[in-house]
């Protein structure tokens, strides 16, 4: 039978996942609104779809704290100082930075992720430890994407 330690490591890791995923759904949309150039259209459309996929993740994320017994993130302070994506409040950065700085925040976020599924694994939470695997699929093709807009 895990242990409360298995747990509150486990509820620690979905809030941190959780203020990853509002992060970069911040950050997403921001360069979904900003971003200028021959791309234009196609990145504002890809950016806005990504940031839906990280949104709707929000609320299946925060109700894992909450069946796991925790409580979740409450505020945009919670959110920032649990996050490993990092603030961006540039508005003029070129398409191409903008590219290669979502990449990159989503690969941090796909080892979030297998962090958050190694603490289920520990927990014995065996729902977060199943959903986590579509999770990382679904940030490894944002990944993907994103990586072959750069030219691979």
């Amino acid at each position: 039978m895990p242990g409360d330690n298995a747990s509150k490591a486990l509820i620690d890791s979905l809030n941190g996942l959780l203020a990853d995923y509002f992060a970069l759904y911040i950050k997403t949309k921001n360069f979904h609104w900003h971003v200028a150039g021959p791309q234009f259209h196609d990145l504002h459309l890809l950016f806005d779809t990504q940031a839906t996929e990280l949104f709707a993740l929000t609320d299946v994320v925060a109700e894992r704290v909450r069946k796991n017994g925790g409580l979740t993130l409450t505020s945009v302070g919670a959110v920032g100082a649990k996050s490993a994506i990092a603030d961006d409040d540039r508005t003029g950065v070129d398409a191409m930075t903008m590219v290669r700085v979502l990449r990159d925040d989503n690969v941090t976020l796909v080892e979030r992720i297998r962090a958050a599924k190694a603490a289920a694994g520990e927990a014995g939470d065996n729902a977060t430890d199943g959903m986590s695997d579509d999770w990382t699929d679904q940030a490894q093709q944002r990944v993907w994407f994103l990586t072959q807009i750069l030219g691979g």
